[in-house]
């Protein structure tokens, strides 16, 4: 298994969201991270972190947890309302940027029993949506 440095997960926010600064893909690696880390149970989200930097990991590992699962939509407005100055479309930008990081980090398998713990739709989120399926 290949953990990727935290140096290297924020080279690859931070290209694929098309941040200035790496501080810009580490403000939304945290709260992306923290709101998927509420979503998630058990041993997919402790294989997760264990495919992070550590500093991440513990934010997928100890977030407060959903009420209810949060459907894709509700997720980009959540992570909108948690990122200063923020509307829905640059959060979804910022969503994309860092769960597309978090699916390469993890790989097909454990990403698809990722997207078994999610609401339909969040594919699309990862970057990894299923063939057939146009939104």
């Amino acid at each position: 298994m290949v953990t990727l440095r935290w140096e290297a997960f924020l080279d690859l926010v931070r290209e694929r969201g098309e941040y200035d600064t790496p501080q810009e893909a580490e403000r939304a690696s945290r709260v992306v991270l923290a709101l998927l880390g509420a979503h998630l149970a058990g041993r997919v989200r402790a294989d997760l972190a264990a495919h992070l930097p550590e500093a991440m990991a513990l934010i997928l590992l100890n977030p407060l947890q959903a009420a209810e699962p949060l459907t894709p939509e509700r997720f980009v407005r959540a992570t909108a309302a948690w990122i200063e100055g923020a509307t829905e479309s640059t959060a979804l930008w910022d969503i994309g940027a860092v769960l597309s990081t978090v699916a390469d980090a993890a790989g097909d398998d454990l990403t698809q029993r990722v997207l078994l713990q999610l609401p339909p739709g969040y594919d699309l989120l990862f970057g990894r949506p299923h063939p057939g399926q146009r939104p």
